[in-house]
């Protein structure tokens, strides 16, 4: 077992990718192939606010960050057109014509 902090792992007698780049202000770096194999863990920690840079031959090569998601447009409530149409409906609307009376009896 290792000691030390999570992000620190051994593999075989070196020690892995994560930790062979330096931390720097909130950064990690991580080679591709490390990259590749714990992609998962890496988009979670991106989600969570870290900034993951993915390099090779020790150039950066991408950066991981959480996406900014816009905010959902707000929607009109009820009552929005309040007063902003008139209806002008008869005030016999609801009774039915003679041609109705052989359905309605």
């Amino acid at each position: 077992m290792s000691t030390g902090p999570d992000w620190l792992r051994l593999r075989g007698n070196g020690v892995s990718a994560m930790n062979e780049h330096a931390r720097q202000a909130g950064t990690v770096r991580v080679t591709v192939e490390e990259a590749e194999a714990r992609i998962g863990e890496l988009l979670r920690r991106a989600e969570a606010g870290e900034r993951i840079e993915v390099t090779r031959d020790g150039r950066p090569v991408v950066e991981l960050a959480a996406a900014e998601v816009p905010a959902a447009p707000k929607l009109p409530r009820v009552g929005a057109f309040e007063g902003q149409f008139e209806l002008n409906m008869p005030d016999d609307w609801d009774e039915l014509g003679p041609e109705w009376d052989e359905y309605v009896t």
